[in-house]
């Protein structure tokens, strides 16, 4: 067995390369694991940086001249932070404190309509159980909202970084895309002169990189603009919020679907009951799920990102436990990069292979 395993590793390890690639992994999960706060910003820039980079190719591809495409994309950049930070986060965190008012209310008229349950159906459930859920839920609620106020009192000193990030995050950006050649070319001269390996594995993680964070930023924007005119236009309270919520949610395919469409349901029913009002909502929220998932999934990413569902759900479970909201939204790039490095590996030590035994010769 173990002369097995040590002919494998020979055979796979063999070329300094794979050598490399994996002490480059290894390196990258450390420094991420110890300094993963300290590098929240540059991370951020750097998602939005390449995010700008494939724009400015766009244009550039389009005959317009460089630092013509780096400022009109940078502009819109800041335009953009601008607009989010001073319309969509304080109309989003308004609807939040007054959805915070409003829970009580909600849990007195959710209370009324599961205590009418034990009546009209006594046999799948009775009353002592009812009153026993409540009081637990009673007790959940109480230790939810004592640590919301703990979270909030801990937030207020992270203000101070948060402005130093708004700050930090729109320099980072222009410093990477400003300085991009120089910045990939020192990089590229700490590594191996020939390293076909390493190349193979980068243009197809290149690709499918600039094709997932472009896509998925398109499907936040598209997917977070039609459901807040949805729920406008049917007089939905808290419409921004809960637009905000399902236009993030498409960051995690599937389970975050799953988790938003629970704030929808129970606003709209405290809202309006089971009327006409609340299967309209319940029925156009399936409807745009079912377009960004069949109709604009496909159209943005155009099949790039070829990962089975089971590997999108294991990566978001295993990488989001590793790193957070860091890990969850780059858990289908990481999970394409083992995919590139799986397919690549062995097709390129084969070729390694194949020139050793024609030199030999």
């Amino acid at each position: 067995m173990f002369g097995t395993i040590r002919k494998w590793a020979n055979y796979y390890f063999q070329d300094e390369e794979a050598v490399l690639l994996i002490a480059l992994i290894i390196g990258s999960m450390v420094v991420i694991a110890v300094l993963g706060q300290v590098l929240i910003p540059f991370l951020g820039s750097l998602v939005v940086a390449y995010l700008l980079q494939g724009l400015i190719n766009s244009l550039v591809a389009r005959k317009v001249p460089y630092w013509i495409a780096f400022t009109f994309c940078y502009v819109l950049f800041l335009g953009v932070l601008t607009v989010v930070i001073f319309l969509v986060l304080p109309l989003a965190w308004n609807q939040l404190a007054h959805l915070f008012n409003a829970l009580p209310s909600m849990f007195i008229k959710g209370q009324k309509v599961l205590f009418q349950f034990p009546l009209d159906y006594p046999d799948i459930l009775s009353a002592e159980q009812l009153n026993d859920w409540v009081e637990l839920a009673k007790n959940e609620v109480g230790a939810f909202g004592q640590k919301l106020l703990s979270f909030s009192f801990t937030l207020l000193p992270n203000l101070v970084n948060i402005l130093v990030y708004l700050v930090l995050v729109p320099v980072l950006v222009f410093f990477l895309l400003k300085d991009k050649t120089y910045l990939v070319e020192w990089f590229v001269s700490r590594l191996p002169t020939r390293r076909p390996f390493l190349s193979s594995i980068w243009t197809e993680m290149d690709q499918q990189l600039s094709n997932y964070v472009q896509g998925k930023v398109i499907e936040i924007i598209i997917t977070g603009a039609a459901t807040f005119i949805l729920f406008v236009s049917l007089g939905l309270n808290y419409a921004a919020l809960l637009a905000l919520l399902v236009g993030l949610s498409v960051v995690v395919p599937y389970i975050g679907v799953a988790i938003v469409t629970i704030p929808v349901a129970l606003i709209g029913y405290f809202q309006w009951g089971a009327t006409d009002l609340f299967v309209y909502l319940m029925a156009g929220h399936l409807i745009l799920q079912i377009l960004d998932g069949y109709v604009l999934v496909p159209l943005l990413f155009s099949e790039a990102v070829n990962l089975h569902p089971v590997a999108i759900i294991l990566s978001v479970l295993v990488f989001g436990s590793f790193w957070g909201f860091w890990g969850v939204f780059f858990a289908i790039p990481l999970a394409t990069f083992i995919k590139a490095a799986m397919t690549s590996w062995p097709r390129a030590i084969k070729q390694v292979h194949q020139e050793n035994a024609e030199t030999s010769e």
